[in-house]
C-alpha cells in the first residue's frame, strides 16, 4: 500500500483534499527558485488561489505539474489557480524544459541489461552455475583453408605433410608444394578422407605405412612426382589411382594386391617399358580404365586386365599390332593407339574386339587401313590421319551387304595422308552417318 500525504500547497488546505502519492521524502516548498516568481507575478495581476472546486465565477482549477528533484524523479505536485490558458502554456513548456532527453538504446544494451541482472539475481543466490565443456574443434593447418570438409593447403612451399588437420576431413588438397617424403604418421586419424591430391610435389620415399589409416580413401592423385615404383600397401578402398609423370620403371607383381575396388588407373609418362610390368602384376583388378601412354613401350601388354573398356597406349614405341595381341580385350569400347610407330596390323586382330566403338591410329606409320574394319559392327569413330596411305578401297571401312552394319560412322579422319581422295569411290562410305564426318585433304609432303 503506496502511503498518502496530504497537499501541502494552498489548494490542497484550502479545497478539502486533492491529494498526490509519492514514494520518496518530501520535495522542498513550492515557494523556491522559478515556482516563487510564478506565484509572485500572479499575485500581482490581482488573481488569488481559489479552492473551491468548480464555481463558474472562481474559474476552474488549473493542474500545474512543477518538476522537483525528489530521489524518485520527477514529482508532480498539484497547484489549484485560476489561471488563464496561455499562463498554463509557459508552465507546461518550462515543466518539459526540465525533463531529461529520452535515449534510444540498441538491441545489445537491452540484452546486456538482461544479462547483468541475471548474474547479479545468481550472485545474490549463493549458486553457481556449473561450467559447460567446451565444444571439440580441430584447428585448420596454419595457411590453409578449411571448409566443408576440405582442407585446401596448395601452393605453399611446404615440405611435408601439416599437422592438426581435422579428422572429419575428406578432401585433403596438397598439390604444388615442395613434399619429399610421405611419414608413417602423417595421415594418422584422418580415417574418414575420400580424396587425396599430392600433384606436383618432390615426393621419392613413401613409408610403408603411410596409407594405412586412409580406410575409406577412393582417390590417390599421386602424379609429377619423383616416385621410381608404385607405393606398397595402397588402401584397398582405392577406386582412383593417378600416377603419371613420375618416374616408374618398374610394376611389381603383388603391388595391386587386395583391390578390388579399382576402376581406373593413369600411369601415362613414366619411362616404362615393357619387361618392367612383371607378370601378373595387374592380377585380381577389375578395370575399365588403363592409360600407359608416353612411357617406352613397344608392343601391346597381353596381360592387362580383361574387364577394360577403354585403353590408352598412344605416345609410345609401338611398331607392330600381332594376333594375340589384343585377343585378351574382347569388352574395349576405346583403344588409343596413336603416336606411335606402328606400320603393320596383322589381319584377323581388330575382330577380337567386337564392341569397339572408337580406334586411334593416328600419327603412325600405316600405308594402308587396317584389314578388319568392317567386322566391327559397333565401330563409329575412327582416326587415321597423319599415316602414309597412299589408296582406299571400297570394302575398307563398310561390310558387305545392307544391314550388317549396326551403328554408321560419326567420323572418319583421313586427313593429312597421301591418297588421292578424288579417286576413292563415293561407295567407300555407304555406312557413314553424314558426309561431313569424312575428312580428307591438307597433305604436306
Amino acid at each position: 500500500m503506496v502511503p498518502q500525504a496530504s497537499d501541502p500547497s494552498p489548494a490542497g488546505e484550502a479545497g478539502g483534499g486533492a491529494g498526490w502519492h509519492c514514494q520518496a521524502p518530501p520535495c522542498p516548498p513550492p515557494s523556491s527558485g522559478w515556482t516563487r516568481e510564478l506565484l509572485r507575478a500572479h499575485v500581482a495581476s490581482g488573481r488569488t488561489p481559489v479552492g473551491g472546486r468548480g464555481g463558474r465565477a472562481a474559474g476552474p482549477p488549473w493542474v500545474v505539474l512543477l518538476p522537483s528533484a525528489c530521489c524518485c524523479g520527477v514529482i508532480a505536485r498539484r497547484l489549484s489557480f485560476k489561471m488563464e490558458p496561455a499562463l498554463l502554456l509557459l508552465a507546461g513548456l518550462l515543466a518539459l524544459g526540465h525533463a531529461l532527453p529520452f535515449e534510444q538504446r540498441g538491441f545489445w544494451d537491452f540484452s546486456m541489461d538482461d544479462g547483468m541482472a541475471m548474474m547479479n539475481d545468481e550472485e545474490g543466490s549463493g549458486t553457481v552455475p556449473p561450467r559447460l565443456p567446451d565444444p571439440p574443434m580441430d584447428l585448420c593447418p596454419f595457411g590453409c583453408h578449411c571448409h566443408l570438409r576440405v582442407v585446401q593447403c596448395s601452393d605453399l612451399g611446404l615440405t611435408e605433410v601439416p599437422k592438426n588437420i581435422p579428422r572429419d576431413t575428406s578432401l585433403l588438397d596438397l598439390q604444388n608444394n615442395k613434399i619429399t617424403e610421405l611419414k608413417k604418421d602423417d595421415f594418422k586419424g584422418l580415417s574418414k578422407l575420400y580424396a587425396l591430391v599430392l600433384v606436383n610435389n618432390k615426393i621419392s620415399k613413401v613409408h610403408e605405412k603411410a596409407f594405412e589409416p586412409l580406410h575409406h580413401l577412393q582417390k590417390l592423385y599421386i602424379s609429377k612426382n619423383n616416385l621410381v615404383e608404385i607405393p606398397q600397401n595402397l588402401p584397398g578402398s582405392l577406386v582412383e589411382l593417378r600416377i603419371h609423370e613420375n618416374k616408374i620403371k618398374r610394376v611389381r607383381k603383388d603391388v595391386f594386391n587386395g583391390m578390388k575396388n579399382m576402376n581406373c588407373i593413369e600411369m601415362g609418362g613414366n619411362p616404362l617399358e615393357n619387361s618392367g610390368l612383371e607378370s601378373g602384376a595387374f592380377d585380381g583388378l577389375k578395370l575399365n580404365y588403363l592409360r600407359i601412354s608416353e612411357a617406352k613401350l613397344t608392343g601391346v601388354p597381353k596381360d592387362l586386365p580383361e574387364t577394360l573398356h577403354e585403353l590408352y597406349l598412344d605416345n609410345n614405341q609401338i611398331q607392330a599390332i600381332e594376333l594375340e595381341d589384343l585377343i585378351r580385350y574382347s569388352k574395349l569400347y576405346r583403344l588409343g593407339l596413336g603416336h606411335n610407330k606402328i606400320r603393320m596390323i596383322e589381319n584377323g586382330s581388330l575382330p577380337f574386339m567386337p564392341t569397339l566403338r572408337e580406334l586411334h591410329l593416328d600419327h603412325n606409320k600405316l600405308s594402308r587401313v587396317p584389314p578388319g574394319l568392317p567386322d566391327l559392327k559397333y565401330l563409329q569413330v575412327v582416326y587415321l590421319h597423319s599415316n602414309n596411305i597412299t589408296a582406299i578401297g571400297v570394302n575398307d571401312f563398310c561390310p558387305v551387304g545392307f544391314g550388317v552394319k549396326r551403328a554408321f560412322y560419326h567420323g572418319i579422319s583421313l586427313f593429312n595422308n597421301p591418297v588421292p581422295y578424288w579417286e576413292v569411290q563415293p561407295a567407300t562410305f555407304r555406312c557413314v552417318n553424314d558426309r561431313l564426318a569424312i575428312q580428307f585433304g591438307n597433305y604436306k609432303k
